[in-house]
This record gives C-alpha cells, sequence and structure tokens, in this order.
C-alpha cells in the first residue's frame, strides 16, 4: 500500500489593520520585524512543506518575502477588517491554491506573529501528538488559575466555573489551561473544511510554559516579551533549577 506523504502548510496571518499596537507585525522586535521570528522558525522546521504569509499589506508581503516566506496573493479586504474571521481568509487561501495551483496541503498549520517566544519543539510536539492520536485538531495551552471570574459593568465578579462553595484551595481543583496566544494550531484539511472551524469536535492540546505564552496585544505585552525575550535562556535555566 502506497503512503501518502503528509502536506504541512504554515499559514501565518498577518492582516495590516492593529489598532493597539499599529504596524505590529512588522514592528522591529529586538532588531528584527516582528513577523521575521514566526518565518524563520518555521522555514526551519523540516515537517512544514510551505510557508506561505496570508496578508492584506503589500508592505507586510515586501517584509515577509525578504525573509523568505511565499506570498502568492493578497487577502481581499472584506476577510482583512476587524469583524473578519481568520478562518474565512484561510477557506479562501485555500480556495485559491487549489484551484490556481492545484496545492491542497493534508495539514494546515496556523502560526501567529504575536507569539514570539514559540519554540521548535512547541511545533514539533503537536505534530507528534497530531501523529499518534485520532485528533483532527492539535493546539498549544498554557495553566491558569481554575477559578475563573467575569466582571459585570458595576465592578462585580461572577464565577465563571464551578460553585462559590467549592475550596478556594487551588489543589481541590481540576487543573486549568487556556489558549496561550496561538502558539501552533495544526488541523486536517479535511476536518477544517467540513467543519468549517479550526477547533475541530476532535481537539487534543500540547501544554505549554505559562511564562512563555505571552501575546503580543498590547504595548505592555511587547515590552514584556522583550524583557522575556532577551533572557529566556537565564529564565529557563533558573526554572530548571527551581523544580529540581
Amino acid at each position: 500500500m502506497r503512503m501518502i506523504k503528509n502536506k504541512i502548510l504554515a499559514i501565518i496571518p498577518s492582516r495590516a489593520g492593529s489598532k493597539r499596537i499599529p504596524n505590529k507585525n512588522i514592528k522591529i522586535f529586538l532588531g528584527k520585524p516582528l513577523i521575521a521570528y514566526t518565518i524563520e522558525q518555521a522555514l526551519k522546521c523540516p515537517i512544514i512543506d510551505r510557508v506561505i504569509v496570508d496578508t492584506d499589506s503589500p508592505k507586510i508581503a515586501t517584509v515577509a518575502k525578504h525573509y523568505g516566506a511565499e506570498v502568492p496573493f493578497l487577502r481581499p479586504a472584506k476577510f482583512a477588517n476587524d469583524k473578519a474571521k481568520v478562518v474565512d481568509s484561510l477557506f479562501h487561501l485555500l480556495g485559491r491554491l487549489k484551484k490556481e495551483q492545484g496545492y491542497t496541503p493534508t495539514h494546515v498549520m496556523i502560526l501567529q506573529t504575536t507569539s514570539p517566544l514559540r519554540e521548535l519543539k512547541d511545533i514539533e510536539d503537536c505534530w507528534n501528538l497530531m501523529k499518534k492520536s485520532d485528533a483532527t485538531t492539535v493546539l498549544t495551552v498554557c495553566p491558569t488559575h481554575p477559578r475563573l471570574y467575569y466582571m459585570d459593568k458595576k465592578n462585580n465578579i461572577i464565577l465563571a466555573n464551578g460553585s462559590e462553595k467549592q475550596s478556594t484551595n487551588m489543589q481541590a481543583w481540576r487543573p486549568a489551561y487556556i489558549l496561550n496566544g496561538c502558539f501552533v494550531y495544526i488541523v486536517k484539511t479535511g476536518a477544517l473544511l467540513k467543519e468549517k472551524n479550526i477547533i475541530t469536535k476532535n481537539t487534543k492540546a500540547v501544554i505549554c510554559d505559562k511564562w512563555r505564552s505571552v501575546d503580543l496585544d498590547e504595548p505592555g505585552d511587547w515590552a514584556l516579551a522583550e524583557l522575556l525575550y532577551k533572557n529566556k535562556n537565564i529564565i529557563a535555566s533558573w526554572i530548571k533549577k527551581l523544580n529540581s
């Protein structure tokens, strides 16, 4: 029986309309454009077949190509506004690749530019879980406090999960996790197209370090990420000693 080679398409979404940090995706982060870190990482990953930046911006496209990514076409404006869903842009991109290039990947990997502390190992761990399980989506998460609260307009807090009668002892609660800044998503193309969602019915997760799970959404996130990135080897070594 002939084995079908996996074709993993890495897509790096990068629209131009960032509000809280203008031109975020190509803003200089410790010496080079933020998007360069994700492109270079994806190109180093041996399991990835192609690396495509999905953008509506000619300026971002130019930077992306400079660092080695493909930008076969620009994202239409209707998929690049504040209300546009990433999944709709993915469908458009996959449709054009199939129609114009005859290319259909077996898996789609989504790597956000806003996770500069992602490591190659995070990608590899997700792929290994995908291979050995029946998952149709594998994504990354990080630990969070198990008692989560909403806040209303009057600053009243409302427990989002569990009951106020439950113990306040953290160890008495089940471990909780949150999506960690879109480090990595890998989804089978067939499941993505069928369910029209990145998080499919059979989704599994890989746990990543909480301290690396910074998502660059506001200026404070940016400042923290630069500090962590510059000292990441020291921090990792320090944590290892504390755990030993």
